[in-house]
């Protein structure tokens, strides 16, 4: 059962006693140094008008079934990934199809994840699976190198009325991806030295669809030169923590 408000406090005030009596001090309080005063929040313009329109538009609920790709027995993990890929290829042909197309060396080097050949130009990357829709059945997270850029494309896939739908997806330059719980976590390298991107793709239960839930510009302490993010916040190797 949990501790009450004050319960934690003596439990805490017990628990501190009773290390610094352990370790041979007579067991009275000290202090710890002045206490920064707190401040509150300054709202700036309280009498400005609400806003007519909702904000930037992220398209972060859109959802898309896959064509030409069945689901045999409802099961994500018999779906082959490669076919998913080439279905996106195909819905797609500005982005894809022809030399001047911005995704062309993805198209061609597609040919190369046949298997038995050599795959070493394959740009479908290992799939990983998990329930991310909370409806008790794997969820297909899916990246794939959006060629001749360094970016890379981040989808996830789950299962509808037999069905497969994209219900997420996401383009950048991507330092590493991580699955926690529902969420889909990308980061994504900067300019600035020593900062990082972070979104996380959150699963809504009421729109059917991963939401863009945060978007941060983090520091990380290192020193490297990064790359221009792709897109606003809308994804080479993820990093993922799910089990494949």
């Amino acid at each position: 059962m949990p501790l009450s408000r004050p319960a934690r406090a003596t439990a805490a005030v017990a628990l501190l006693l009773a290390t610094a009596v352990a370790c041979g001090d007579t067991g009275d309080l000290r202090a710890a140094g002045a206490t920064p005063t707190a401040t509150s929040p300054a709202r700036l313009w309280p009498n400005l008008s609400p806003a007519s329109s909702p904000a930037y538009d992220f398209d972060e609920a859109d959802t898309e079934t896959v064509k030409g790709v069945t689901v045999p027995g409802d099961d994500i993990r018999k779906v082959d990934p490669v076919a998913v890929v080439r279905a996106e290829i195909a819905a797609n042909p500005t982005d894809y199809d022809g030399s001047k197309a911005p995704y062309h060396g993805t198209a061609e080097g597609i040919a190369d994840c046949a298997k038995g050949g050599d795959r070493s130009g394959c740009p479908v990357l290992k799939p990983y699976y998990r329930d991310l829709t909370g409806d008790g059945h794997d969820d297909l997270t899916l990246g794939f190198r959006l060629l001749p850029t360094k970016m890379t494309a981040v989808r996830v896939y789950t299962v509808e009325k037999h069905r497969l739908v994209q219900v997420m997806a996401n383009d950048d330059a991507v330092s590493g991806v991580e699955l926690a719980g529902r969420s889909v976590i990308i980061r994504s390298p900067s300019e600035l030295a020593g900062y990082e991107y972070r979104v996380q793709w959150t699963w809504d239960a009421d729109q059917k669809a991963m939401l863009l839930t945060h978007d941060e510009f983090l520091r990380t302490g290192g020193r490297k030169h990064g790359v221009r993010r792709a897109t606003p916040a809308p994804a080479s190797s993820p990093t993922p923590s799910a089990t494949p």
